[in-house]
């Protein structure tokens, strides 16, 4: 998937969950500076983890508004207000442009490369496709290999079944999610319940009560109950690959099944996006998106920052020329060594 197409993912993904303000349309500067900035003080959810002092954001921006001639030098000021909270969930958007904040995987590792994955020795011409998975048997088929590029592909219990039947004489399961940018955390759930035997706490979630900063609820836990999971992988060998383009339900995904003892996370640290995110629009008719839910895993630590693989490994560039993807021979390393 290229990197546009995985932005759309990512943006699009907790947009249409919105918190309306019914404005009269105004395209005042200062009016919308003065919203904006109110929005993100009052709703936003993660100033204590960034360490943000919004109010110092709000002086030296404002001198900015005031000297703009156009909507496009308006709009850059706003983005580079909010770019200021470093949030892959945060971005403004407008009838000419979105808003979006890279340097959360800028200058990270890609740890991806598409040509390889769908290259001869793993995912080649003839792989099978069943809902949002594409899947092949790797390593002499002794291996199942499955991409999901994103939680916004629905699949069936159908669809895993076959799956299953297919990888039955291997001795392990290798689920590729690196530069997935998320999508349906409903999706994001139901898969990782796959992997587990009985129910299981997987983390935490707060809700803001109020305008204040540390205005939350009290953590509501989150379980993982494997009764109803569409198929029963909790006793395979499974090696999950991510990157730090693997954002929001991809993020969730991860941090839940790293519960599971059956699974090995692999690859580098995941993107994060842990703010479950909503929408508010501005008096000139332009929509923000910001993190405004909190989520937390088990031992009540932020998932914002990212998930850390239980072995971290590099995609080499040598071996890329070649076909082979560093962090897939290590998953099939690893499955073969237990």
């Amino acid at each position: 998937m290229n990197t546009k197409k995985l932005f759309s993912i990512i943006l699009i993904s907790g947009l249409f969950a919105s918190c309306t303000v019914n404005y009269k349309k105004d395209t005042n500067p200062i009016t919308n500076f003065n919203a904006l900035w109110e929005i993100i003080d009052t709703k936003y959810c993660f100033f204590e983890e960034k360490n943000m002092d919004w109010d110092s954001i709000k002086y030296v921006y404002e001198p900015k508004v005031r000297v703009v001639k156009t909507e496009l030098e308006l709009f850059d000021v706003f983005a580079q207000m909010l770019n200021e909270l470093q949030d892959g969930h945060v971005n403004l958007y407008s009838p000419f442009d979105i808003s979006r904040c890279k340097n959360f995987y800028d200058n990270y590792p890609t740890n991806y490369n598409s040509s390889v994955v769908y290259g001869e020795r793993y995912l080649t011409g003839t792989y099978k496709i069943a809902g949002g998975f594409h899947y092949n048997k790797i390593a002499s088929d002794s291996i199942g290999l499955i991409r999901y590029s994103s939680f916004s592909y629905a699949f069936s219990a159908a669809n895993l079944r076959y799956i299953d039947n297919y990888f039955k004489e291997c001795k392990g399961i290798i689920i590729d999610v690196r530069h997935n940018g998320g999508g349906n955390a409903n999706y994001s759930k139901m898969f990782a319940s796959c992997f587990f035997r009985e129910k299981t706490l997987i983390g935490y979630i707060k809700h803001k009560i109020g305008n204040g900063h540390n205005d939350f609820s009290e953590p509501q836990a989150i379980y993982i109950d494997p009764r109803n999971r569409l198929i029963d992988w909790s006793n395979k060998k499974v090696m999950v690959l991510c990157n730090r383009m693997s954002y929001s339900a991809t993020n969730d995904f991860l941090s839940a099944v790293s519960y599971a003892p059956n699974v090995c996370l692999v690859g580098g640290i995941s993107g994060g996006g842990g703010g479950l995110p909503l929408s508010n629009e501005l008096p000139i008719g332009w929509l923000v998106r910001f993190s405004a839910v909190p989520t937390y895993n088990a031992e009540m630590q932020s998932i914002e920052f990212g998930i850390e693989p239980d072995t971290i490994v590099n995609c080499d560039s040598v071996d890329a020329t070649k076909g082979i993807d560093t962090i897939i021979e290590k998953a099939v390393e690893l499955i073969n060594q237990q």
